[in-house]
């Protein structure tokens, strides 16, 4: 059939509030003109992230009740730990309440001033932390992932000849270690062959520098290395996730992606004394080693969700389902960063609005708009996010692009909220010459999208 259906049932549903244009224009003013400062009840379609916001199954629900909340030691952690090893074959499990969790304890052990932290691109939160412990986040993309019409199968590939420069001429005792983003989240969701992780892989140990993977999204990535890179094509999903961790040192994994849960994360070490040392301040921070700051309801959830997102259905769906968006989007000829990834499809703002030059921030001005027009939710993955101000120069460095990502909640929406979607963005399209560039009114220290306002300029 040409029809990829939803491979499950619905047994639960959630009322959508409908709201007019008239009182989403007062709600965006009253919010900052920051889609972030908005309530879930104003939203219809909510695509700002596949974080924390999937369904989960009915077998994970069930195991929330089977779940073990004893202080230490728990049943329900000794599950957990068995399922992220069978995957990772990692040596030490901890948990965290999310992957930022993780990436602090993990960075503060590792970072500091004079220290860099190379990777293909990191995300907002892993930046954040790496730039709060002091030291440097070193993006190193592929090329081709930075330009959002190029069709290539891995553009979230890491640039393994500047990798290698860099590890050439920088001292290595500046380096604590090296990491990959799987799927490159920043640079459009595009996943990473298994050679490029591999080449990255060898290049880190050959220069005596551990090698850490961003799991978040690693079964999506997995797909689409079984779809796209020769070789992989009778492996299971479970086997080619296992070749990629294969060749890591350790990992970070915020579980609300691709462990298809609301809330957790953990840290995989190989190394007994980083381990040790990050155990010491997760007993501090976020709770003893066997829950570290989750209730044993998530654990069970978690161990479960790390299972059925190996299921091919699923993931063939999953996928699928963005191809779809991009395939009508593109159509109208409307800009996207291709091919389509896993989690989300992303907008080229700026091919969009090419009248508003980046110091505007024409993607957080597009996603204002898509609000305005159908109540949907998405996130700018531009120059609010990650441009800034050189402290030295006093001149504005933007961002490498400017996209708006739409970000699909798992096992969530149907094809019709995707039409819906499709045709608000056909009358936003019809009107991109009406879009207006932006400023930013407040903005915090760190990590300023959550929390900035704006204003039309």
């Amino acid at each position: 059939m040409k029809t990829i259906i939803e491979p499950f049932k619905i047994k639960t549903v959630e009322p959508i509030n409908f709201t007019t244009r008239e009182q989403r224009e007062v709600l965006l003013k009253q919010a900052g003109y920051n889609p972030f400062s908005l309530t879930s009840e104003s939203v219809i379609i909510d695509l700002m992230t596949d974080s924390g916001t999937s369904a989960m199954s009915a077998a994970q629900w069930g195991g929330i009740m089977q779940g073990d909340e004893s202080y230490a030691g728990a049943s329900s952690f000794t599950r957990f730990e068995k399922v992220i090893k069978e995957i990772t074959g990692m040596k030490h499990i901890i948990p965290t309440h999310q992957g930022r969790a993780a990436e602090r304890i993990l960075f503060g052990i590792t970072g500091g001033a004079g220290k860099v932290i190379p990777n293909n691109t990191h995300f907002d939160t892993t930046r954040a932390n790496v730039e709060v412990s002091g030291a440097k986040a070193l993006d190193l993309p592929c090329p081709e992932g930075g330009d959002p019409a190029l069709i290539a199968d891995f553009k979230g590939n890491m640039d393994i000849k500047a990798l290698e420069a860099f590890l050439e001429k920088e001292d290595k005792a500046n380096i604590p270690l090296g990491m990959m983003t799987v799927t490159n989240n920043s640079g459009g969701g595009q996943p990473v062959s298994m050679e490029n992780i591999r080449q990255a892989s060898e290049l880190f140990h050959k220069f005596g520098i551990p090698f850490f993977i961003d799991a978040c999204r690693f079964a999506e990535n997995a797909y689409f290395i079984k779809k796209r890179e020769p070789g992989y094509e009778s492996k299971t999903i479970k086997e080619i996730a296992q070749e990629m961790f294969s060749y890591a040192d350790g990992c970070t994994m915020s579980a609300k992606k691709d462990a298809l849960v609301n809330m957790g994360g953990f840290l995989a070490i190989n190394d007994d004394a980083l381990a040790q040392e990050a155990r010491n301040i997760l007993v501090v921070t976020e709770g003893f080693p066997t829950y570290g700051g989750l209730a044993g309801r998530d654990l069970e959830a978690i161990a479960i969700g790390l299972e059925e997102v190996l299921e091919e259905a699923y993931l063939k769906y999953r996928i699928r389902s963005m191809e779809y968006v991009g395939e009508k989007l593109t159509a109208m000829g409307i800009p996207l960063v291709l091919p389509t990834g896993g989690h989300a499809v992303f907008i080229d703002a700026k091919a969009f609005a090419p009248h508003i030059p980046p110091h505007q921030f024409p993607g957080w001005s597009l996603s204002c708009e898509m609000y305005l027009e159908g109540g949907i939710r998405s996130c700018e993955i531009g120059s609010v996010m990650f441009g800034r101000t050189n402290k030295e120069t006093g001149e504005f460095e933007p961002s490498r692009m400017e996209l708006v990502r739409m970000a699909v909640p798992r096992r969530v929406y149907t094809q019709s909220h995707m039409d819906y979607v499709v045709e608000c963005l056909e009358e936003v399209w019809r009107n991109k010459e009406k879009l207006r560039g932006m400023k930013l009114v407040y903005e915090a220290p760190v990590l300023r999208h959550f929390t900035a306002r704006l204003d039309y300029v």
